[in-house]
């Protein structure tokens, strides 16, 4: 008998369409999800951040115990990045003082000493290599600064800018836009792709969101964030149902021959 290269099924999915529209989905409830809990339900953003911290560890910790992949628990844990980062973002922008310069400049350092620390560790950071429960946790740790950096940014674009939700949403589109054109026609690292890509998800759900449930005197739609963010989970439950959701397969793991 002799061991071969073959492919080892990931707990993470492949990374398709349907995987980015899922994405972009599930940062939006994030927004108006964090949002009702700390403003709607006035419970403030600390609160709000414990809450929510707690649930992602629970989340996280399940997913990495997890031996196959299940579209649900992993899509439950990119919604619990999604609303930890919201309240924790808010919570040092806004509680701390901190502001949104402050606040994204110490996200994007604490982001890219993540991503060193996990190129330093295992040699790559490309989602393709994640077959260790190592590997995992530096991938949720990674998604998780990347999710609360893009809640900090986004609310810098639509607060700072004068570009409004509206406008900051679009910005933000088409710097995807830009991303997706790279990917297509150039030789651009795919790995540098997808956490641009990842990253920018995250603001544009962020003001997405932020433009459903804001008055409509600071720019929104006014919709109420408990029904927003009701509608958009069962868009999220309805699109890991009907879009294809599968392991992604990593090269290099041993098969019996």
């Amino acid at each position: 008998m002799h061991a071969k290269v073959g492919t080892f099924l990931s707990k993470v999915p492949a990374v398709t369409l349907g995987f980015w529209i899922i994405k972009i989905a599930a940062t939006t409830l994030g927004e108006t999800g964090g949002d009702a809990v700390t403003m709607t339900l006035n419970l403030g953003y600390l609160i709000g951040t414990a809450i929510f911290a707690t649930v992602f560890v629970a989340a996280v910790a399940a997913q990495i115990g997890a031996k196959r992949f299940h579209p649900f628990l992993y899509w439950f844990v990119i919604v619990a990045t999604t609303t930890a980062g919201t309240t924790l973002a808010d919570f040092a922008d806004r509680s701390l003082g901190i502001g949104y310069v402050g606040g994204t400049s110490i996200l994007f350092i604490l982001l890219m000493a993540t991503l060193g620390l996990w190129y330093w560790s295992l040699g790559t950071v490309s989602v393709s290599t994640i077959v260790s429960p190592k590997a995992e946790m530096f991938y949720w740790a990674t998604i998780m600064f990347s999710q609360t950096l893009g809640t900090a940014l986004g609310d810098f674009m639509a607060d700072t800018s004068g570009l409004g939700y509206g406008g900051g949403a679009l910005v933000f589109g088409a710097a995807l836009a830009v991303i997706a054109a790279l990917y297509f026609f150039t030789g651009v690292s795919r790995t540098l792709l997808f956490w641009a890509a990842f990253i920018l998800t995250r603001p544009l759900g962020a003001t997405v969101g932020d433009l459903l449930d804001k008055p409509v005197s600071n720019g929104g739609f006014a919709l109420g964030r408990f029904e927003a963010s009701g509608v958009l989970m069962l868009v999220i439950i309805a699109c890991v149902l009907l879009l294809p959701q599968r392991a992604g397969r990593h090269p290099g793991t041993p098969e019996a021959a």
